[in-house]
């Protein structure tokens, strides 16, 4: 089924203007929802808004929509100026610079688009799209729709461009803000760990590997529910707290898992103490001689 376009817009970098169609790159699953009903009658129950000085039902016709400036002090705006509040779409792209692709921390990635090209930009699309694979560049830009102010990157992939969208710099959390006490990483756990790493690796990651198991276990039990069975109730495990493990054990575990027989621990550290530094090996004792000089043995006469 072909993609249906979402806008249309025009790419804007210098004085070159590329005709481009919006299309989603992903699509929603449809989310398993549960609806709250009436235990006695089992007919599905109404949101209603209380007023929560007088407590009496308010309709959506007496409503209005306030900022609150101070705690329970509110300034309240009129549907028109609400709509002039907000930023007045343009339909445009503009690119203002471009940056390495990988200097683009993930976490500031939001909602992804696909762009492909209108009328009319088939070559500057294909154009820009080339330029930016050659050069390892990504484009950063505005965009404004739905009466909000977007920063967007443009990166080029295989057979086309996407346009993510992306987070403010106030909208994306410092780790600086958690707190992470330092610990020491020893030698030989770090090469039993990078053992490990290598042995459950992979060249790519393919999304199609991976699917939603709990969304299907749901489904499954939902249908038995339809059809007049009862669910088993599982036991409940009552929760032990944290469990204090044996990090080189845990990793020679794993490893064993992963090889299907452990290894004997003589040759699991091996790996560990071939990445031992040189300059870490203590040097052999000298033995200490009363003189510099060596002895030298007395003739007999």
């Amino acid at each position: 089924m072909a993609a249906r376009a979402l806008a249309s817009l025009t790419v804007s970098f210098g004085m070159v203007s590329i005709p481009v169609k919006l299309y989603s790159a992903t699509q929603a699953q449809g989310s398993i929802s549960f609806n709250l009903l009436h235990a006695a009658c089992g007919s599905r129950l109404k949101q209603q808004y209380l007023c929560a000085k007088e407590g009496v039902v308010v309709e959506r016709s007496d409503m209005v929509k306030g900022y609150e400036f101070a705690k329970d002090q509110y300034v309240t705006f009129t549907p028109e100026e609400l709509k002039e509040l907000e930023e007045k779409g343009t339909q445009t792209i503009e690119i203002q610079e471009f940056v390495p692709a990988e200097s683009i921390d993930p976490i500031y990635y939001d909602k992804a688009y696909f762009l492909g090209p209108d009328k009319g930009g088939a070559k500057p699309y294909a154009l820009l799209a080339e330029s930016m694979r050659q050069t390892g560049r990504t484009a950063v830009g505005r965009y404004a729709a739905r009466g909000k102010q977007y920063i967007v990157q443009l990166r080029a992939v295989p057979g086309g461009l996407v346009m993510q969208q992306l987070l403010y710099a106030p909208e994306v959390r410092d780790i600086g803000d958690v707190d992470i006490a330092a610990a020491p990483v020893k030698d030989t756990a770090l090469a039993l760990a990078k053992q490990l790493i290598g042995q459950i690796s992979s060249d790519t990651f393919d999304a199609k590997q991976y699917e939603d198991d709990v969304r299907k276990r749901i489904e499954t039990l939902i249908e038995k529910k339809v059809e007049g069975e009862q669910i088993a109730i599982s036991p409940s495990v009552p929760e032990t707290g944290g469990q204090v493990i044996d990090l080189m054990e845990a990793l020679r575990a794993s490893l064993q898992k992963t090889t299907g027989k452990r290894e004997p621990e003589e040759k699991a550290a091996k790996p560990a103490a071939a990445e031992l530094k040189t300059s870490q090996r203590k040097p052999p004792k000298k033995i200490a001689t009363e003189s510099a000089e060596p002895r030298r043995k007395t003739a007999r006469r």
